[in-house]
């Protein structure tokens, strides 16, 4: 992204004199105003940045953990565990038709 206006060449811009021409005092209180915006959409931005950068990090480490770990889980108690589920389904389901 290339970014033109700085908030400092907003401030420091200058606008030709005319006899019919724009109000200085206006002109110049509305620069100052989009500078102070500027100045706050740039550290906004910042901001983000930064915390995007951090949440890439702990997600890049979060992996390198989750990958090294070995799961304690046992298959045979999970498969033990889904059967007693499903037949605690099926009696809730079913009631006492699955047992005539």
């Amino acid at each position: 992204m290339d970014i033109k206006l700085t908030a400092d060449y907003i401030l420091e811009k200058d606008f030709k004199k005319s006899m019919k021409g724009y109000n200085i005092d206006e002109v110049d209180q509305f620069l100052d105003a989009i500078r102070e915006d500027y100045d706050a959409f740039t550290a906004k931005i910042a901001a983000l940045e930064e915390e995007n950068a951090r949440l890439k990090q702990e997600v890049a480490t979060s992996s390198r953990k989750t990958v090294a770990t070995p799961s304690p889980i046992s298959t045979n108690n999970t498969n033990f565990d889904i059967l007693k589920r499903l037949s605690n389904l099926e009696k809730h389901v079913f009631g006492s038709k699955l047992y005539e």
